[in-house]
């Protein structure tokens, strides 16, 4: 038995090590290897999983989303259940991102236009990952610059930590030697929530809009067919 479980430990360190490799040597330019990694073991293995309908689908067995506590914009505390009954977009970052967080952010905003009438059954949600900086005044100027409709959250570190453990999110702090500023490193999905709090959907960088809309729209539809 021992054996048995000595061999399946390689085998997994194998594997593992397989796909680390496949997502370094295949990356594309400015894709963290977070993300290549969470993208091409989605790839691999994500036969068996729910169809993508124009997102990511999820490993079978993996389940992203679940409990959390946050701050708003307005300096609540919220939690998944103020969220309960609809769907949301959530996108993890933070305001200094210098590039690929508003990108995002308006592509995100884009595909909420895009929905018409669907979107009053959605609603987006920004997570920072640096709540040092991103309190809730300032998320709500930046959340607004994006979106009426958008939430901005953040919360204690452990807080923030916990959330972005129930997503997978991979994010660390980047000291610049030549200033006393610092920079994110943050993995970069878009994540689409069910009324049940748990991921239906990931949609991965620079994603066109109107393919998130339709996606979206699968899913709501996927869900009235099964009572969801």
């Amino acid at each position: 038995m021992l054996r048995i479980v000595r061999a399946v430990a390689l085998l997994l360190i194998a594997v593992l090590g397989a796909v680390w490799a496949y997502a370094w040597a295949t990356r594309t330019p400015g894709e963290s290897l977070a993300d290549a990694m969470a993208s091409r073991f989605a790839t691999v293995f994500g036969g068996g999983g729910a169809p993508a309908l124009g997102g990511l689908s999820l490993p079978q067995g993996l389940s992203l989303g679940g409990p959390f506590t946050l701050v708003d914009q307005a300096g609540r505390t919220v939690s998944e259940k103020d969220f309960a009954g609809r769907w949301m977009l959530v996108y993890f970052g933070y305001a200094y991102c210098p590039d690929v967080c508003p990108t995002e952010l308006g592509v995100m905003a884009h595909a909420m236009d895009l929905l018409g009438a669907r979107a009053d059954r959605v609603v987006p949600v920004f997570i920072t990952v640096d709540p040092a900086r991103d309190t809730p005044a300032a998320l709500a100027d930046y959340v607004g610059r994006f979106h009426p409709r958008m939430q901005g959250l953040t919360g204690t570190p452990d807080q923030v930590a916990a959330a972005a453990r129930q997503y997978r999110v991979y994010f660390s702090k980047v000291e610049n030697r030549d200033t006393t500023g610092y920079l994110m490193d943050h993995s970069s999905f878009i994540y689409l929530v069910g009324p049940d709090g748990k991921v239906r959907a990931l949609f991965r960088p620079e994603m066109k809009p109107e393919d998130i809309a339709g996606a979206v729209t699968a899913r709501m539809a996927e869900a009235r067919g099964g009572n969801g």
